[in-house]
């Protein structure tokens, strides 16, 4: 049922108190078929977790909630097995459905907020592994013409916290489910971040995929606040990559800064530069940067979008001024 005048604030993982002329929460494939059937050309703005969202004003709209769940076990061998896991689902969640099934590949994607709909949208990734490692295939609601399609890997062009969905294809597709390809027989990667040394505290020396998801959560609540206690929506900026003839000068002037290389590619943590600058733990107004990540941004109660985005903004011209390096957002802002 369509509602209006909707608050949004229990919706978005920042709880901004902002309201949307409509909203309607859907639960199948031919609800959401039948709204975009009978709104042709009306402005229509999907959400599935709200975490990766900051709203600076009302949406004057209909927002949509994909809530369709469910998980389906496909084919598969001795090796693998085939997971599909719908769009409305709690990523989470997902996670620890393969984990008591002894099915790894995302373990390291542990406590990551959202829905599944939204992770082949920006690739994402944690320690090491991408969802692009074991994907294999997506449906995705046509917009214009009211059909369901297909894309594999290669047609979602799936870059560091990009894919086709957030450039070309940005607001003309639903994603309804992903297909994943699970071991059956895991590699364990522990070799990235803190992992190894959070392991040695658990006195672990041979891990198991359900050890590497408690190492993963244990760091992440470390270190990340938690939504339902305080407004944020994860890591707001995305780790800037530059080139080697950049990575050279910049090493020159700040050689012990640290980075992840990746061919003739130079990643450097974003929390690192915004740290730098002054601003871990700073808090302006009704928001700040968290005291345990610079890179996560907070709403400390009362904040508006607008006061979280003018705070953003601040951040990247002071990262540019002091390193010369851009850093982008990972946050959509309406």
């Amino acid at each position: 049922m369509i509602q209006e005048n909707i608050s949004l604030k229990q919706y978005n993982t920042f709880g901004i108190d902002i309201k949307s002329k409509y909203f309607i929460e859907v639960s199948t494939v031919d609800e959401i078929k039948n709204i975009y059937a009978s709104n042709i050309g009306k402005k229509i703005l999907i959400i599935g977790g709200g975490s990766n969202i900051l709203f600076t004003k009302d949406f004057d709209g209909m927002v949509l909630k994909n809530a369709i769940k469910g998980i389906e076990l496909l084919d598969g061998n001795s090796e693998y097995s085939l997971v599909k896991a719908y769009a409305g689902e709690p990523w989470h969640e997902f996670v620890l459905w393969t984990l008591t099934n002894n099915l790894g590949g995302i373990e390291n994607l542990s406590l990551i907020p959202g829905c599944v709909g939204a992770a082949p949208m920006q690739n994402i990734g944690a320690y090491g592994v991408e969802l692009k490692d074991v994907f294999i295939s997506l449906e995705a609601f046509n917009i214009d013409t009211l059909e369901i399609e297909t894309f594999d890997k290669e047609s979602c062009d799936f870059g560091y916290r990009e894919s086709v969905f957030k450039n070309s294809y940005k607001n003309k597709y639903v994603i309804l489910s992903i297909t994943i390809k699970l071991s059956k027989k895991p590699i364990i990667k522990s070799t990235y971040g803190a992992i190894e040394d959070e392991l040695k505290k658990m006195g672990l020396t041979a891990p198991s995929i359900q050890d590497i998801s408690k190492a993963v959560i244990r760091i992440r609540q470390s270190k990340l606040p938690d939504p339902k206690k305080l407004g944020n929506s994860g890591s707001f900026f995305k780790n800037p990559v530059i080139s080697k003839s950049a990575f050279v000068e910049f090493q020159k002037e700040f050689p012990n800064a640290p980075y992840y290389q990746t061919d003739d590619l130079y990643k450097i943590p974003a929390g690192w530069l915004i740290e730098q600058c002054g601003w871990k733990g700073k808090v302006v107004g009704n928001t700040g940067a968290h005291a345990h990540q610079a890179l996560v941004l907070v709403n400390y109660g009362n904040a508006s979008g607008n006061e979280v985005w003018e705070l953003a903004q601040k951040i990247q011209q002071s990262v540019y001024d002091k390193f010369n390096i851009e850093i982008e957002t990972e946050v959509n802002v309406y």
